[in-house]
């Protein structure tokens, strides 16, 4: 091959080889698309539990993925395919959201806590990192407040500070305010409501934005508010943060209102690494999955989470 190497038939070579990638380029894409596949989980109060899988089971801990308010697994679709080569991935639908059962009760971060251990237990998953985005970091901090983290690897929490519960009137007065000041809103008008809120937590509206706000609109408004309310002042989950004792991760965008109450969190938890991505608004995974995939990554191969 050497003989060839600069002249005309190896460059025309070259090229058929880069042209032949790039055709199969989709194909690959495609390929790993098609390993996602979907699974369904009734709870013990009679919720069925939505959630998306990739990978197989091996030595190292699972990975447990948990959307925000009203919004679906199919968001976490780039890190199903990024993490699956080494590990088990999951991606949940919350109760009352995307695919899963609209329940009249247990809208709150303590019971999807429950529903998301046992969906751990009906899956034999004994050990895994969990990440919660938004109203995910909620529900995070409810399983390790009622379940500790004996069966953690590690917990990552996405821009989203654990809830003070009434406290929070105080603390985030601004952001309060602007929760409960959107509340009459979204009653009167769910649908523009929805699409306003989903459009504005992205940098760049994904190429798919209709469908993901579609999905949001899946959780009636009712049962949005209640969540909504549960989630940011039903409980003070603070407690929960002294009792993590596993390699820990903030990741926040660097415009979020919430960024200082973030930076708490994290100094709070002992050994947490804290980072603020630039250039991304509330979905740092979708907006720059580079950055946010790379500090996952470091996590995941921290000596004790594997």
């Amino acid at each position: 091959m050497r003989l060839f190497q600069g002249t005309p038939r190896m460059k025309r070579l070259q090229g058929l080889v880069a042209s032949v990638l790039v055709a199969l380029a989709p194909v690959i894409h495609a390929d790993q698309a098609a390993a996602i596949g979907n699974g369904y989980f009734s709870t013990d109060d009679g919720a069925r539990i939505h959630y998306l899988q990739a990978g197989q089971d091996r030595a190292a801990p699972a990975l447990v993925l948990i959307p925000g308010w009203t919004l679906t697994a199919s968001l976490w679709r780039e890190q199903l395919q990024r993490f699956s080569a080494h590990r088990r991935v999951i991606a949940v639908d919350s109760r009352s959201q995307g695919e899963s059962s609209v329940m009249p009760t247990g809208n709150t971060p303590e019971r999807r806590a429950r529903d998301l251990h046992e969906l751990l237990a009906s899956l034999g998953i004994e050990r895994c990192v969990l990440v919660g985005w938004s109203q995910g970091a909620q529900d995070v901090a409810a399983y390790v407040q009622q379940f500790g983290t004996g069966s953690l690897a590690g917990v990552v929490f996405v821009d989203s500070p654990v809830s003070a519960g009434t406290n929070e009137l105080d603390l985030n007065k601004a952001f309060s305010k602007a929760i409960l000041g959107g509340l009459s809103r979204y009653a009167a008008q769910p649908a523009d409501y929805s699409a306003g809120m989903v459009r504005s937590i992205f940098r760049q509206p994904p190429a798919d934005i209709d469908a993901v706000i579609a999905q949001a609109q899946h959780t009636p408004p009712a049962v949005g508010t209640a969540m909504l309310v549960a989630d940011i002042f039903g409980a003070d989950r603070r407690p929960a943060l002294k009792k993590i004792d596993r390699p820990t991760l903030v990741i926040a965008s660097a415009q979020s209102p919430l960024l200082d109450a973030q930076r708490q969190m994290a100094a709070s938890i002992g050994g947490a690494r804290f980072i603020a991505v630039p250039n991304t608004r509330h979905a740092v995974f979708v907006d720059d999955p580079q950055a946010f995939d790379a500090a996952l990554e470091q996590l995941l191969t921290a000596k004790s989470s594997r």
